[in-house]
């Protein structure tokens, strides 16, 4: 891609770089650094020093990293900033957002670092005062975000995922964690207990262990109702959002709220509860049956959804993505048979993976097979998990893996599906 700074002209791309055009260098293209010199470029520029042509001093980066949360986390944070009163980009999963509008479509999560400048120039010409973007693990060892300064640094949490790149999950533990080992601004969830990072400037949020930002106390009815401290300071937030990891996400969101503006701790508790949550993440879908559509793809993350609902019967889709980490499929499948009464196991994104035999995987770690149903289709297992939720008053369906994804990937293609579009299609 192209991007214009100061009346030069930047590329990542080595078979647009010619006289004139300045050539991006960066851990993924530097291979093609001698093309870009025979295509007549003489310009050339590391990415980590792209931060000395663009001035940053007038806004402030906010990067949330974890393996869950990362998009509620940051999503919370641009709503409450916004709600304060500041302008703010959001750039993430979900796509790019600038002062409430959608500026872009669905997006990696972390773009190249050519994209991340141009996304936080716009947000400069747009007089933003903060940059809230998601930060993944593949960005963090690819170096995407070389050059950026950040204000804040975010930890959500550390479980498995992304063994397909990773390889190992010490790897993968040493690559978020890297994230964290410098001086800049931390806020780290210290209830986790894979996180090491640099001590010089942190903060902390917990609901169990001391920290900076204490969950003192919490109660679900309709919503959440919590008790927030901070050293000897308590306030009070809100929220119709579900969840014990909701509880987290949002003590992270104020947290880091308090720690970038000078906003008193109680105004910014007061407009958590405008924050409706995201899209496809613990999103309810139905009340009458209750059904909730999640993101939850791994064993923890549908650990922590089945949790917060161990008073009700519950009925469960899921699958597991083709070309992905395989060794976590039966894990999966034995999470789901520690909490749900009844198991639909279907297709997520088989791309190019016989999907049969995803399932297969997955059902070796389901000892009872009693209350497990197999349907490929995955139109067809949620209209089967909605009927379910219809004969049962105390049940909740929760349709797990792909949140708010509007395709499904077979092979190399895309065909439309949206898991809370299927399901509103059998709602009476």
């Amino acid at each position: 891609m192209q991007i214009i700074i100061n009346n030069q002209t930047f590329t990542d791309d080595s078979k647009e770089a010619k006289s004139g055009i300045t050539f991006v260098i960066s851990k993924q293209n530097k291979k093609y650094l001698e093309d870009a010199k025979n295509s007549g470029c003489t310009n050339f520029v590391d990415a980590k020093d792209l931060s000395s042509y663009l001035d940053l001093t007038s806004i402030k980066i906010v990067g949330i990293t974890g393996t869950n949360g990362k998009t509620t986390t940051a999503a919370a944070i641009y709503s409450i900033l916004l709600d304060l009163g500041y302008k703010v980009a959001l750039q993430g999963t979900r796509g790019f957002f600038i002062n409430d509008q959608r500026v872009e479509e669905y997006t990696l999560t972390t773009p190249v670092q050519l994209e991340n400048f141009a996304n936080i120039q716009r947000a400069i010409e747009n007089e933003c005062d903060f940059f809230v973007m998601e930060v993944s693990s593949h960005a963090i060892e690819q170096k995407r975000i070389e050059g950026l300064s950040f204000e804040l640094k975010v930890h959500t949490n550390i479980t498995r995922d992304h063994l397909d790149y990773h390889k190992t999950i010490e790897e993968y533990i040493n690559i978020k964690n890297s994230f964290f080992d410098d001086e800049t601004k931390k806020l780290i969830n210290k209830d986790d207990q894979k996180i090491k990072f640099n001590s010089k400037n942190a903060y902390s949020y917990s609901l169990d262990n001391p920290s900076t930002y204490k969950v003192g106390a919490y109660s679900f009815k309709n919503g959440m109702s919590v008790m927030l401290s901070k050293i000897e300071q308590i306030e009070s937030f809100s929220s119709s959002m579900m969840g014990i990891f909701n509880i987290y996400n949002l003590t992270a969101a104020i947290a880091s709220v308090d720690i970038i503006t000078d906003k008193r701790l109680d105004e910014i508790c007061q407009v958590v509860e405008n924050f409706a949550g995201v899209s496809g993440r613990m999103e309810i879908v139905s009340s009458k049956p209750l059904i909730i559509v999640d993101f939850a793809h791994t064993p923890d993350g549908m650990k922590e959804v089945y949790e917060s609902f161990n008073h009700k019967d519950i009925i469960t889709v899921f699958g597991a993505g083709g070309d992905r980490d395989k060794d976590k499929r039966p894990l999966m499948g034995q999470i789901a048979s520690n909490f749900a009464k009844t198991i639909i196991i279907t297709s997520d994104n088989p791309r190019f993976e016989d999907p049969d035999l995803i399932i297969e995987d997955i059902c070796e770690g389901i000892k009872n097979k009693d209350n497990l149903i197999i349907e490929v289709n995955r139109k067809e297992a949620i209209k089967k998990a909605v009927e379910l939720g219809y004969e049962n008053i105390n049940s909740v369906v929760l349709i797990l893996g792909k949140g708010d994804e509007p395709h499904q990937t077979i092979y190399d293609k895309k065909f439309p599906l949206i898991d809370k579009d299927e399901v509103l299609k059998h709602i009476n």
